[in-house]
């Protein structure tokens, strides 16, 4: 089959969208003719990455046997809701020349942000033939009204969410990464849907080839949060809690990542030694980190339910380790958190002090942390390996079926 990719986020970006997005395309690749319109890699930091930043609008390379035409798109350093806007219509135009590279399709598939990217693969569709599917990592529009980076009443709103349905309207078939999700895809598209999660290579976040990190420090209880530092991370909350651990002596929370808020949280952790901030690490150093930490943590805002499921949460719970979670009561990892019995979620407004509580208890019977730690593991392993998702997925793209619905 020849297979279309437009993903905004690809290699050499190996976090999030662009970690799964490439995955996804070079599994493909082993069987299928893969080509890839991406943009120039710039995630986490919001800065085009150095080796690109010296090439021209347009390049062309060829990683791991897909061929990937990049566009050099306009990066806001700091990506307000504006500044998104015109990064996705500017990759857009661009993007459109690199359409014109196609010459044969058989499916195209479009991942998600950004939106505004279905009318290219629309146009793939419709000029090269083959079916067209959505992809959803994240519902954007959902996502800036949840944290609250644009006002979701008003005529803006109302245009947007109008556009959108428009455009999840043109595909063949939709999927998205939760279940949660998937129930909003259905308010705003009448296409097929399809469960396509993330996955785990669990190959490679695995503790018994773990080597010691040297950002932790073997005496003390290492409590992490390694991932993006924006806006759907509750970070007053986190600031309260190494607040409230600073009298715990022989704990060292760490705070790993980069984002549109990582100035405000550094500046404001400044004034505790309890808590150290290190820039993204590489992703073949991620393994001995999460691996290494005696608990993760993330604090998502309560408002935020399900318009992106954090693929972080796959790693922290492949790493054997404990994590404490928090977020609103309605959400998909609250679910898997419960049924593997792999962490703890929170969802009150005093979660604080029960959080306290887990923490010391935690601290004082390490055994309890193997065994949460474990099944963590366990559950990821049996459900979101990435030989069984992606080979399920290449069943499904090469029957033109959507059988896991």
């Amino acid at each position: 089959m020849n297979i279309t990719i437009i993903s905004n986020h690809y290699y050499p970006e190996d976090s999030g969208i662009g970690l799964y997005s490439t995955g996804m395309a070079e599994f493909l690749a082993q069987k299928h003719t893969v080509k890839v319109i991406g943009a120039t890699p710039y995630y986490p930091q919001w800065k085009i990455y150095q080796e690109y930043d010296k090439k021209g609008l347009f390049s062309t390379e060829v990683i791991n046997g897909v061929e990937i035409f990049r566009f050099k798109q306009f990066t806001p350093q700091i990506p307000t809701f504006k500044g998104r806007i015109f990064q996705m219509i500017h990759f857009f135009m661009g993007s459109f020349f690199n359409v014109l590279k196609i010459k044969k399709n058989d499916i195209v598939i479009v991942v998600m942000p950004f939106t505004i990217s279905v009318i290219l693969g629309w146009f793939i569709k419709i000029f090269r033939g083959g079916k067209l599917w959505i992809h959803v990592q994240d519902f954007e529009f959902d996502a800036a009204f949840e944290t609250g980076i644009s006002n979701k009443k008003g005529i803006l709103s109302r245009v947007i969410f109008r556009m959108e349905r428009f455009i999840f309207n043109r595909a063949d078939f939709t999927s998205t990464i939760s279940n949660g999700m998937l129930n909003k895809l259905e308010t705003k598209s009448n296409a097929k849907k399809y469960f396509f999660p993330n996955w785990i290579d669990h190959s490679k976040i695995n503790p018994d080839l773990a080597k010691p990190s040297s950002l932790f420090n073997a005496s003390k209880f290492n409590i992490l949060y390694s991932g993006n530092i924006g806006a759907k991370q509750d970070w007053e909350f986190f600031i309260d809690f190494v607040s409230a651990c600073q009298e715990m002596k022989h704990v060292q929370i760490h705070l790993i990542g980069e984002g549109a808020k990582r100035k405000e949280v550094v500046e404001s952790l400044k004034q505790f030694q309890n808590c150290k901030y290190y820039p993204p690490v590489r992703y073949e150093e991620l393994n001995d980190v999460l691996c290494n930490t005696d608990l993760h943590l993330l604090f998502q805002k309560h408002t935020v339910i399900d318009s992106v499921m954090p693929s972080k949460i796959l790693g922290m719970m492949a790493s054997a380790k404990p994590s404490i979670v928090t977020g609103n009561e309605y959400s998909e990892v609250k679910y898997n958190l419960e049924i593997s019995e792999g962490g703890f979620y929170f969802y009150q407004n005093n979660k604080l002090q029960e959080i306290m509580g887990i923490l010391k208890n935690l601290m004082e019977n390490p055994e309890l942390s193997n065994i949460v730690g474990n099944k963590a593991r366990k559950f990821v392993i049996e459900k979101y390996s990435i030989e069984s998702v992606l080979s399920q997925f290449q069943k499904d793209i090469e029957n033109g079926s959507v059988s896991n619905f």
